[in-house]
């Protein structure tokens, strides 16, 4: 075997236990090995004991040849997202103890896929913020360099993608949760359109901002996990219907010649993007014109209008959480910050708010008809030590650092649209700095998720063929 067990993707690990060249059960002991000496902080709760016994089941099934696609792959599970009779703490002191008794529709989906999880994933109290960090087990940080955090919410899934600990993990995107870490750590990150994936039974979509979705290494390994993870459950209210086409068919097409529009401004006056990225995204640009793509600049279509709106809708949700109020105190400031942000909203205010997100961003995309796709970078700076974010001692400030950083990634929420970010750029290794991945975001239209998949596969197998890429 010319490259590690834990440098193959979900596919091709899948490929060899169907050939029974390795066990699950080997398998799964060699990804849990890795795990124990990991120093990412991407896990909050490991699970060998169960992962050890459905490696054993997997086993059983490949033996009798009727198993399902990725029988005994290794994945891991958000810590935001409910997992039956597993510790899921959402990040909070406040639930460091709590066990759900039932799963998310998305488990059960992943788990009959075959794959085998062998945790649950670091991510920020409540997924509110674009870092990583929590007071149960700190911060995650990029495997590029561990001086920096891996980003949030889904920092730790995207951590233990990024240092091999598993293939692939679930992460949920609800302001660019999923693709803010990829970009950290160097990986794909695909949120799906609205309404794709089922956030039931105990999730809601009142809003329409938050999804679940997969971060992985390869395009092909996303297209999968996006067609385990699409399709409604019965009593949901957001739905997108599953194309007849799978998308891991779609991500192989040729896409033809599209129109791209691209942007590297902010859509906020206040923020300023960093050469790093639009180094990233300059050469992305130029992937895809060598690809045969048109690639037209516009200006930044969204108003500023939006993040005050998005800002209601956001803290609203917190406001609503059930705290009582001798707990608040468990809380971390930022979230109680949040919580009183939204408490300060009235009903008026939310129904105002929610339609300004969905008119406006609505008549953004009738504008943008003409075009295929849109490319931006994926945040506007590299990767930033945790101190960055978490030293201000006002939760204001610490907001402001985080529109700094990720600019770009919350509009796709707003707006409902797939969107992914890709790892084609690195910056240059210094002789103090390691060199850092910087992401470059792809989004459609929504509904057009096979085709932004075709095309981000394009992306890939060009980047991995020019002289140094890939890592």
């Amino acid at each position: 075997m010319s490259r590690e067990l834990h440098d193959l993707d979900a596919h091709d690990q899948a490929a060899l236990l169907r050939r029974r060249e390795i066990t699950s059960s080997e398998l799964v002991r060699h990804h849990l090995d890795r795990i124990a000496g990991e120093e990412y902080g991407a896990f909050v709760t490991v699970t060998p004991d169960a992962a050890i016994e459905q490696a054993a089941r997997a086993d059983r099934m490949l033996e009798q040849g009727d198993a399902p696609p990725f029988c005994g792959v290794p994945t891991a599970i958000k810590d935001l997202t409910s997992t039956a009779g597993l510790r899921t703490t959402l990040g909070s002191r406040l639930l460091a103890e709590q066990v759900p008794d039932v799963d998310a529709h998305v488990v059960r989906r992943v788990r009959d896929a075959g794959f085998v999880s062998l945790g649950k994933t670091n991510t920020p109290e409540f997924g509110l913020s674009s870092f990583t960090d929590n007071d149960l087990v700190g911060p995650s940080v990029t495997p590029w360099d561990t001086t920096r955090n891996a980003g949030g919410s889904s920092g730790g899934a995207a951590a233990a993608v990024s240092a091999r600990l598993v293939p692939v993990a679930l992460g949920s995107d609800g302001g660019g949760s999923i693709r803010i870490p990829a970009s950290n750590c160097g990986i794909f990150g695909l949120k799906p359109s609205r309404g794709l994936v089922s956030a039931g039974p105990e999730g809601v979509q009142w809003n329409g901002l938050a999804t679940d979705g997969a971060l992985t290494r390869t395009v092909r390994d996303a297209a999968a996990i996006l067609d385990v993870l699409a399709g409604p459950m019965p009593g949901d209210s957001r739905i997108s219907p599953v194309p007849e086409t799978p998308f891991r068919e779609q991500a192989r097409r040729d896409p033809g010649r599209l129109r791209i529009a691209r942007w590297s401004r902010p859509y906020l006056d206040f923020v300023e993007t960093s050469p790093a990225s639009i180094a990233a995204w300059e050469h992305a640009s130029a992937l895809l014109a060598a690809a045969g793509h048109e690639i037209v600049d516009i200006d930044n279509p969204w108003t500023p209008e939006l993040e005050a709106q998005f800002n209601v809708v956001w803290s609203a949700g917190m406001a609503a959480a059930p705290i009582p109020p001798e707990a608040e105190g468990l809380l971390r400031p930022t979230t109680r910050y949040w919580r009183e942000r939204g408490g300060r909203a009235s009903a008026p205010d939310l129904a105002a708010a929610m339609g300004f997100l969905e008119l406006t961003t609505r008549a953004t995309l009738a504008g943008l008809a003409e075009f295929d796709l849109f490319l931006t970078p994926t945040l506007a700076l590299p990767p930033q030590p945790t101190e960055w974010f978490t030293s201000p001692e006002d939760p204001l400030e610490i907001h402001r650092r985080e529109l700094l950083f990720t600019p770009f990634t919350a509009l796709m929420n707003m707006s409902g649209q797939p969107a992914a970010s890709l790892p084609v750029y690195a910056t240059e290794e210094s002789s103090d700095t390691p060199a850092l991945p910087i992401g470059v975001m792809l989004a459609a239209h929504h509904r057009q998720d096979g085709l932004l998949l075709a095309v981000c596969a394009q992306l890939e197998d060009a980047f991995l063929t020019t002289p140094g890429g890939g890592r």
